[in-house]
């Protein structure tokens, strides 16, 4: 194996776990983004697309729409198995790209020199708090809900369901603060810069 090769992998593996650290040590994560060369980018793409892809299917299941797919006699789990993988994909992906156009205009507003790829990169990896909302809050409130909970009425309401609600609501303000984090330590990135110029 080549030594270009093997420091691709090495690039690759250090932003799957910084993909995962960015629950833990956010600033370190995203002062990571501060490299901006098509290297480390291009070892960060795939998992900043699993989390993109997986944090879009968590918000398409807490869209209004699919507590309601299964009152349509035509759809079956099947049915919303896809519809909440395709969904969550287009879904992750216009927040990908029209969250980190948001997060590039702001990122110039107050004053960081970021790219358009670096702002996207901020949004990918802020997504983490919907993933684990997906692995962790969803399959618990399948088991206790099952069906019901894609059809209206039925035994997903009361406090039980509220408590999960705000777990997911939670994941939704976990995510922005975290955006929050990566806008900082982009405009830190740049002032520095600007302070050694």
């Amino acid at each position: 194996m080549s030594a270009a090769a093997e420091t691709s992998r090495s690039l690759q593996k250090d932003w799957w776990l910084r993909a995962l650290a960015v629950i833990a040590h956010p600033r370190v994560t995203f002062a990571a983004l501060r490299d901006d060369s098509d290297e480390a980018a291009e070892a960060r793409q795939q998992p900043i697309l699993a989390l993109v892809i997986l944090a879009g299917i968590a918000g398409m299941l807490s869209t209004s729409l699919a507590g309601q797919l299964l009152d349509d006699p035509n759809f079956d789990r099947l049915n919303v198995a896809l519809w909440a993988f395709i969904g969550g994909g287009i879904y992750g992906a216009l927040v990908y790209f029209f969250g980190g156009l948001m997060v590039y205009a702001l990122g110039h507003g107050i004053g960081a020199r970021c790219s358009f790829r670096q702002a996207r990169h901020v949004v990918g990896l802020a997504c983490f708090p919907l993933v684990l909302s997906l692995v962790l809050v969803w399959p618990v409130r399948l088991v206790f809900y099952g069906e019901d909970l894609f059809r209206r009425g039925g035994s997903d309401t009361g406090v039980g369901d509220a408590f999960f609600e705000a777990l997911v609501v939670a994941s939704f303000a976990w995510s922005l603060g975290l955006v929050v984090v990566g806008l900082i330590e982009l405009r830190k990135a740049s002032s520095s810069s600007s302070s050694i110029a």
